[in-house]
């Protein structure tokens, strides 16, 4: 199994050491499409999946589970979270493990969710609706420090409810002179590039893990193609993610960095654990 970077109290020290630096932006990945965001001693978590559910769960069926990296903190040793996202209902990115135990050692952190989801998560988390912050693609919500757009994602196709709210979204996230974009699962879809133009975007987070029929799931973006959709909508940075955590549903992120470097691309690739910080853009 993969072991991360950094791990429990190695990574809390790193979280720590970082808010010395107060104007810089820093982003851990967690592993999936989880990401911790640190800015001004404020954090924020993208989509946090931290727990064994889905490898329980899928145990015993024809579509194990299995989990390749480690993980890298317990969600109760986060006890210092501000806010956290979920851009749809699949458990890796709406996991009740994992939100619920952040929820007991965060009794004030907000939880933004698609408002088409909204009472799905509110059931899922064992909470009356109204407990959780909601979006539809193309609103904007201010919360704390965090000022967060939504737009649309297509996991594989752009999926609404029977009100016409989107089921998949992903964030545009501005805290303070920073923004960055947080897919959430997707692929490209049309008009995709013109809604991101309205942001200057300074970090893309984007899935590599692509599309394969057997996998017998919703795809994501292929590595060439976040690669591209990086340099469209002029991305300062992107860094890949949603590969590493499950035997069946990942891939290498080789074709990325080769794409990303013929784009002439900024990009960085970190490991599970690993910190990104601002300072390293040029």
């Amino acid at each position: 199994m993969i072991k991360p970077v950094l791990q429990d109290e190695v990574f809390l020290a790193d979280v720590r050491t970082a808010a010395i630096s107060q104007e810089d932006l820093h982003i851990w990945w967690l592993g999936q499409s989880s990401f911790l965001v640190q800015w001004r001693g404020k954090h924020l978590l993208f989509d946090p999946y931290l727990s064994d559910s889905l490898s329980h769960k899928y145990a015993t069926t024809d579509k194990p589970h299995t989990r390749m990296t480690e993980l890298v903190i317990s969600p109760d040793s986060l006890d210092f979270i501000d806010l956290t996202t979920s851009s749809h209902n699949h458990t890796d990115h709406l996991d009740g493990e994992t939100l619920s135990a952040l929820m007991r050692v965060n009794p004030e952190m907000q939880i933004l969710v698609p408002t088409a989801n909204r009472t799905f998560a509110a059931n899922r988390l064992g909470v009356a609706p109204d407990q959780l912050e909601a979006i539809d693609a193309g609103q904007s919500i201010k919360l704390g420090s965090f000022e967060l757009h939504a737009v649309p994602a297509a996991h594989e196709d752009l999926a609404k409810d029977d009100l016409g709210r989107y089921q998949y979204v992903g964030y545009v996230a501005k805290l303070g002179p920073w923004t960055i974009y947080h897919s959430g699962d997707t692929i490209l879809y049309d008009g995709m590039e013109e809604i991101l133009l309205q942001w200057k975007i300074d970090v893309a987070l984007l899935p590599i893990n692509g599309r394969r029929t057997e996998r017998r799931v919703a795809g994501n973006l292929w590595g060439h193609e976040a690669a591209n959709l990086a340099k469209s909508i002029g991305a300062r940075m992107v860094i890949p993610c949603h590969y590493e955590m499950f035997e069946f549903n990942t891939e290498t992120p080789e074709e990325f960095e080769k794409n990303c470097q013929m784009l002439g691309q900024a990009h960085k690739t970190i490991r599970a654990g690993q910190r990104w910080s601002s300072f390293e853009l040029k």
